[in-house]
């Protein structure tokens, strides 16, 4: 017998990467797990979406559950503090593209695909709102204005931009390829000739929303995709495992054992000497570059006085890391332990490599 089998999704053969950007569905929220953000500098929020801000505290951002029909959750922004941005100031959120998603665009030459960006927009405030394409040094960029016509309502956008055929784009590297920056407030240094590649950094154009100045503002985003060509096609979902893993390239938390208790394991240990002890960790995916280790909470060893737990970054790469335990004493050389959470269900070590 013979399966006929449907390759079409979303009605396109095109079913592998056809959307450039990643967690466009909002799924993905490692970092705060649906818990609400207010940055005080530019960072990292929900997987791949970066908030950025010329005046701190002025935003909060949190993952929702506010979504048009199809989405489970959405990104969110609220204004906690109006403000009114200065020439040089910009409010709003981006995403960066690796050289290895964004090559085959051929931004920089002749011949540069055309590109759709598409996506879901609900806002309390009605107007002109700035999105904008920028190569990776901010020397060219394509401003353009997209109009949320009724308040408190999803409404889809979409957004045609001819590639560019000039400047200097990132190629198939896993330096930054293509900015993608939605702006929710910007200066008139950042308002340039819409509709239009130039140079500089374009957000927008004269007479766009300053959503920002608006206290309690509200704004949503979701089902973002940016494909090459001239139609917006069907949102591309992925199975949740894989947009998981395309988000731990660039950052992963890792909570030890899956049983959620407050003694979680994370890594198995074998003791150099009375005070100090190594371990690896197997990352859950490679990543993008080596990356920078953080930890929160309270280690413990498996026995052993407490000790602080390090990171030997020459020892990290893309695959695992290499972890210690010093300053404790009474383990024994050569013989075996293991790293774990001391009584919290809050501790993590993280990864993170992003663009």
């Amino acid at each position: 017998m013979t399966l006929a089998v449907n390759i079409a999704q979303g009605g396109s053969n095109n079913v592998t990467m056809r959307n450039r950007i990643i967690n466009g569905a909002m799924v993905l929220d490692q970092r705060n797990a649906g818990a609400a953000v207010t940055p005080t500098a530019d960072t990292y929020t929900l997987d791949r979406w970066s908030v950025g801000m010329s005046q701190a505290s002025k935003m909060t951002i949190q993952q929702s559950s506010t979504v048009p029909s199809g989405f489970s959750k959405s990104l969110s922004v609220t204004v906690a503090s109006a403000y009114t941005p200065a020439a040089s100031e910009w409010f709003g959120f981006f995403q960066k593209i690796e050289g290895f998603n964004s090559a085959d665009l051929g931004f920089g030459a002749a011949g540069a695909s055309t590109v759709t960006i598409s996506f879901w927009v609900r806002s309390s405030i009605t107007g002109s709102y700035g999105f904008s394409l920028s190569n990776s040094s901010q020397n060219r960029s394509y401003p353009v204005l997209y109009t949320v016509n009724s308040a408190n309502t999803w409404e889809q956008k979409t957004i045609t931009i001819p590639g560019d055929t000039s400047g200097t784009w990132v190629g198939a590297t896993n330096g930054i390829g293509l900015l993608c920056i939605w702006s929710l407030g910007a200066g008139s240094s950042y308002l340039q000739t819409a509709n239009a590649w130039g140079t500089g950094l374009g957000l927008g154009t004269t007479g766009q929303t300053n959503w920002i100045t608006n206290a309690g503002a509200t704004f949503y985003i979701t089902g973002v995709q940016l494909e090459a060509g001239t139609t917006a096609s069907p949102f591309e979902y992925r199975q949740y495992g894989t947009e998981l893993v395309l988000c731990q390239r660039y950052f992963q938390k890792i909570s030890g054992s899956i049983n959620g208790g407050s003694y979680n394991q994370f890594a198995n240990m074998a003791y150099e000497n009375a005070a100090t002890a190594w371990g690896v960790i197997a990352l859950r995916a490679t990543m993008r570059t080596q990356p920078t280790t953080a930890y929160n909470g309270t280690f413990t060893l498996s026995y052993g006085t407490q000790g602080t737990l390090i990171n030997d970054a020459n020892q990290t790469g893309g695959d695992l890391a290499v972890i210690g335990w010093t300053g404790g004493s009474g383990g024994a050389a050569g013989s075996s332990t293991y790293i774990r959470a001391n009584n919290s269900t809050a501790v993590f070590i993280s990864f993170s490599a992003e663009l």
